[in-house]
């Protein structure tokens, strides 16, 4: 049974969930940073005090029901999603241009050669 747990561990697709988590959490160390030192400030900050959603936390319905830490929770939500969105974007548009300036591939020589000789059947035949 330790040998079956050992190796079930042990299988690829453990680590590289484990390390995709602790990779996940790392990045989103940096996603976090980003909105609450970045954006925040330089962008919500003026729109947030000006639409005066500065005080949604203290909004509630009921006396308990805080729905002004939900809105907040959303709006969090969707400025984390955008900006996700725009770091792949990136990211993809800079692979696509790295496999674009990639030199093309040469097929190997028995490829090569097996078309040269389909080649010349077919002169034959003809």
């Amino acid at each position: 049974m330790i040998k079956e747990f050992k190796s079930f561990l042990l299988r690829g697709h453990v680590v590289e969930l484990a390390v995709g988590v602790i990779i996940g959490a790392a990045f989103n160390q940096i996603v976090s940073s980003l909105i609450g030192d970045v954006i925040t400030p330089l962008l919500l900050k003026p729109a947030l005090d000006a639409a005066r959603l500065s005080q949604l936390e203290h909004l509630t319905i009921f006396g308990s029901v805080r729905y002004g830490v939900f809105l907040a929770s959303v709006l969090n939500f969707i400025i984390v999603a955008f900006i996700l969105f725009l770091v792949i974007k990136g990211v993809n548009t800079t692979l696509k241009k790295t496999e674009d300036a990639a030199p093309p591939k040469t097929e190997p020589e028995d490829i090569a050669l097996l078309k040269e000789i389909r080649d010349e059947l077919r002169k034959r035949s003809n």
